[in-house]
């Protein structure tokens, strides 16, 4: 009455079929799968094959290599981890066609490389206008300082006068002038070094920067060390304190007027000889008021014009060209030459 299972019909193999699998013969999926009625669900289908299909060893064939050179030796296996590296990997064991995971390089011909700009660089450019935020704040919180130090630069104070010292904020805001002062000082250096002298270094550009703001940081120091050494050999302690404070004063003020012109240089690309002569010219004008300055402190007597000339070019002119020289021939060792 019921209808049989066509499956239970014929749920085992013929017998010689069993007899040829216990002789060693493996069956294939596909005469497995052909006792199973057209109609048999995957579920079916997987049942069978786990049931009458297990997986066995894999045994390596241990018969010598017959496919090398004749007259040459059977080749080492790849398999055999004892061999040494060179033996395992070949020529193009790294070879990105060989190996999708690696790799392939850059397609095409290489261009040019960008050459380097101060624009382009986020750290010189935060630095720069972190001096320039910096600068503003310092200029509104000490803007009397800066009022004060201008208007004692241009007389002589009597022997008399009471002076006013300097709080440490006012001095803080000096050193960091000074510090603004060597920076933008070694940025034109640098400007100049990579127009006019070469492009290409042996270090990179922060380094030859910080070389730079180094060797100028050393030529302002080592000058405020000789003018106290004469100071204190030939005038006395309060000449010599109002002459250290105006050339700060002057020193901080070359910063402050080289600033526009560096950040135009830097960003808008302003031509390098207009940044050279303006350049020249405040170093120049400085120069000229610091001539001023010492005939006013020191030599304002009658019959020392020579006395003032040569004090002026042995502190002032001499420690100037060493330390040109001196760029130069750091410039001169840094560069590579072609």
């Amino acid at each position: 009455m019921f209808q049989g299972d066509s499956i239970a019909s014929q749920e085992a193999p013929a017998a010689g079929q069993t007899v040829a699998t216990g002789r060693g013969h493996q069956l294939t999926p596909r005469e497995v799968l052909s006792w199973l009625p057209s109609g048999a669900t995957p579920e079916q289908q997987d049942s069978m094959i786990q049931k009458y299909i297990k997986p066995a060893k894999i045994h390596w064939s241990n018969r010598p290599d017959t496919l090398h050179l004749p007259g040459h030796p059977v080749g080492k296996s790849y398999r055999d981890f004892s061999l040494p590296q060179y033996y395992r990997e070949s020529f193009f064991s790294r070879d990105s066609l060989f190996h999708p995971e690696l790799s392939g390089g850059r397609l095409g011909v290489a261009g040019d490389p960008v050459p380097y700009t101060i624009a382009g660089d986020n750290l010189i450019t935060s630095l720069l206008l972190g001096c320039f935020f910096l600068g503003a704040i310092a200029l509104a919180q000490s803007r009397r300082f800066i009022a004060r130090q201008a208007k004692n630069f241009f007389f002589v104070q009597r022997s008399a006068t009471t002076e006013l010292t300097e709080t440490s904020s006012e001095l803080h805001f000096q050193l960091f002038l000074v510090f603004q002062t060597c920076l933008l000082f070694a940025l034109g250096w640098f400007f100049y070094t990579q127009t006019y002298v070469a492009s290409t270094f042996i270090i990179d550009h922060y380094k030859i920067i910080g070389i730079f703001t180094g060797i100028i940081a050393t030529y302002f120091l080592v000058k405020l060390i000789l003018y106290s050494f004469t100071g204190w050999v030939f005038f006395d302690k309060k000449k010599n304190v109002q002459w250290l404070k105006s050339i700060l004063f002057l020193f901080s003020m070359e910063g402050l007027f080289l600033f526009p012109v560096i950040m135009l240089q830097a960003y808008i690309n302003l031509p390098l000889r207009s940044v050279l002569i303006y350049g020249v010219f405040v170093v120049l004008i400085v120069k000229l008021l610091t001539l001023y300055k010492l005939y006013l402190i020191f030599f304002h007597r009658k019959g020392q014009i020579l006395q003032i000339f040569l004090y002026f070019c042995a502190l002032e002119l001499m420690p100037l060209g060493v330390l040109v020289e001196a760029l130069a021939l750091v410039d001169n060792y840094l560069k590579i030459n072609f």
